[in-house]
Order: structure tokens, then sequence, then C-alpha cells
């Protein structure tokens, strides 16, 4: 089990990235635009270099939704291997069974 702190700043940062994600994306559309002046595009750095460092979609990282564990991480279900395989072996899973032979 992941420690709760870590789980809560993944929280936080998720949050963060929503809330920011249109100024971010109005800043970066002004920036990559070669036709306007460089002085504003130029500015739009510095307003986009203001922004909190944690408001970057690229500071997510994937975790499991039970266990907050960081590695070995399934996208699609959300889930570590540890917990996939227990929650088959169990049952939980629709369709997936533990493989033995």
């Amino acid at each position: 089990m992941a420690k709760k702190s870590m789980v809560n700043r993944e929280v936080k940062r998720a949050k963060l990235v929503k809330q920011y994600a249109s100024k971010r994306a109005a800043l970066k559309v002004v920036i990559t635009d070669q036709t306007k002046p460089i002085e504003l595009r130029f500015k739009a750095t510095q307003a986009l270099a203001a922004l909190p460092r944690n408001s970057s979609a690229t500071r997510l990282h994937n975790r499991c939704q039970l266990t907050g564990r960081p590695h070995a991480f399934y996208r699609k279900l959300k889930l570590s291997r540890i917990m996939l395989r227990e929650l088959a072996s169990f049952g939980q899973i629709p369709g997936m069974v533990k493989s033995s032979w």
C-alpha cells in the first residue's frame, strides 16, 4: 500500500491539471503561432512559466486505484499487476481467470 501522502499528492496534481488545462492550452496556441509578434509570444511564454508547476499534465503519474502502487500499472483497468492477479483469482473480474498448467 502506498503512502497516503503520495496518493493525496497525485489527487492534488490531477485537480490542478484539470483547473489549468484551458489556460495552458490557450497560452500554448499563442506561443506556437508564428504569425504573432515575438513580444506577445514571449509574454505568453512567461505567463505559462508562471503557472504552478504541478498544473502540467506531464507531472501526473498513474497509480493503482486500490493500493496507490505506481509501478506495473494497467491503464485499461487502472489497477496494478498485483491487484489484478488477486481480483482475478477471486473471480472479481469478469472473463478473467488465473492461468495454470
